[in-house]
């Protein structure tokens, strides 16, 4: 009905039932009837998608122009994608072989690894029609309306196939554990039914015909996943889009500086190299924040000192403007000075910046030098990292006799780094699996391991206590001290007092 229909409609109804009244007739069954029809159409707009014009239209609007060569730091994930899209284009060297054909592709990893962005490239790549849905669209309180949609779906990419004359078309689903969680025999829910309409288009897939229909969907979840979507003949290649190394985001941080006026100065290695376990997304961020800062500044061009701010907003959130007392900074100082102190002790050369400055949620912070990327890691290296996240609650036991909340992030690292440590056989209790240990053995090695490590960490500290009583007014004044000046104060002042 067209709008101005609509506004007739509705201004000649409340003048229709006046009219009726003043003739006397009664009312009643006539407003009964018009709210029963009423609700059955709403009812019925619903089961058929009510929100499909919604839907058609985030679906319907084409893609952003994305090859290949606009994705970095997923070059094995690429080629893998590229020979999988291969048996699409090439579809009659795989006839001819006896290939079977993929009919589904599924993209695992992080959030913020460029999984969207791979589909986008393979359609470009295929010259397929392009259709995008979440997981979370087909999930609805009304019975049947996820699987009315999976349908029609399906049904619109062959159109719009078959509209663009193009042999083939790529749906992509994001956030599929959403309706592809695995299954378990309980009460009938509705992405249940929504599940099984996803298999049965799937199964449905006839490679033959034309336009071919061609599956990608993305889980930050696969284990979550339904076995029945993993089997061979539905979603064939599994394709791990993990978080880029450091020749991956270098490659991004060019890509997301070509529009942006760099200083000859600036150097984007080093920035790789500080952004360890930085996804896609994350990178783009610093170069864009980078290029606030610049503006904010109204320098004409982003600096070397930008993308380093860049670096610790993305990391750790905006500077804020909290005031503290005296006695709260000169606990945060210790506190730093305590992770600055054990990771110089244990990795030196490794500080890159202490600082007071608050940012998002943390007083204050130890900022490291990049290290090379490393994927494995001794005990040893283990409990020095450990030691290094409890410098800073010990260090405040030393000068205050006990320990305060700011400590929690760094409990929380070092728990998952012992967890990191049974479930790699570098614990007292060996190779274990945690469902056949009790938790009262867990939690008495993981009690074990974290008081030795703490005297370890104590004992380091003691033997410095100089350093800190005499740092502390420097920390507190500076506000931010550099690696290197940090590095000269210990020197200047280190001379170990044995306690």
């Amino acid at each position: 009905m067209s709008k101005y229909g609509k506004e007739i409609l509705i201004g000649a109804a409340p003048v229709v039932l006046a009219f009726l009244y003043f003739v006397g007739i009664n009312m009643i069954p006539i407003v009964f009837m018009t709210v029963i029809l009423g609700t059955f159409f709403y009812m019925n707009r619903a089961r058929n998608g009510m929100g499909a014009s919604s839907e058609r239209k985030s679906r319907a609007k084409a893609p952003v122009f994305m090859t290949f060569d606009d994705i970095g730091g997923q070059d094995r994930a690429k080629r893998e994608l590229q020979e999988a899209l291969d048996f699409l284009i090439r579809y009659e060297d795989i006839k001819r072989l006896g290939i079977r054909p993929l009919k589904g592709i599924l993209l695992t990893g992080p959030p913020g690894t460029g999984k969207t962005l791979m589909a986008k490239a393979a359609a470009h790549y295929t010259n397929s029609v392009f259709m995008a849905a979440a997981g979370s669209e087909f999930v609805e309180m009304y019975v049947g309306v996820g699987a009315s949609r999976i349908r029609d779906l399906f049904k619109e990419a062959k159109a719009r196939a078959l509209k663009e004359k193009k042999e083939s078309a790529i749906i992509f689903i994001d956030e599929i554990d959403v309706i592809g969680g695995r299954r378990d025999g309980g009460q009938h829910r509705e992405y249940d039914q929504t599940l099984n309409q996803l298999l049965t288009e799937m199964d449905g897939i006839h490679t033959s015909e034309s336009p071919r229909i061609l599956i990608i969907a993305a889980t930050n979840r696969k284990e979550m996943l339904d076995s029945a979507l993993l089997r061979p003949g539905r979603f064939d290649r599994h394709i791990d889009v993990e978080l880029p190394d450091k020749k991956g985001r270098l490659h991004i941080l060019h890509i997301h500086a070509k529009q942006r006026p760099l200083a000859e100065t600036v150097d984007l290695d080093a920035i790789a190299k500080e952004t360890f376990h930085f996804s896609g997304a994350q990178l783009e961020s610093v170069m864009n924040e980078a290029a606030i800062y610049a503006m904010r500044e109204e320098s004409a061009t982003i600096s070397q000192q930008h993308l380093s701010l860049a670096v610790d907003k993305v990391m750790l959130g905006e500077k804020t403007d909290r005031e503290s007392t005296k006695e709260e900074r000169d606990r945060v100082a210790l506190h730093e000075l305590g992770h600055a102190i054990v990771a110089e002790r244990v990795r030196p050369g490794s500080v890159s910046q202490v600082s007071l400055s608050p940012r998002g949620k943390a007083l204050g912070f130890v900022r490291h030098n990049p290290q090379a990327d490393q994927y494995l890691y001794t005990k040893a290296q283990i409990e020095e990292q450990i030691m290094i996240a409890l410098g800073g609650s010990v260090a405040e036991e030393m000068f205050y006799g006990g320990r305060s909340t700011g400590s929690r992030n760094d409990f929380e690292q070092a728990l998952q780094m012992v967890g990191t440590m049974m479930d790699s056989g570098l614990t007292r209790l060996g190779i274990i699996d945690r469902n056949m240990v009790t938790k009262q053995e867990l939690m008495k090695e993981n009690t074990a391991i974290l008081e030795e490590l703490t005297e370890a960490t104590r004992s380091l500290l003691e033997s410095y206590r100089r350093v800190f009583e005499q740092s502390l007014d420097i920390l507190t004044t500076e506000e931010v001290l550099s690696g290197e000046q940090f590095r000269e104060l210990l020197e200047r002042l280190e001379q170990p007092q044995i306690a």
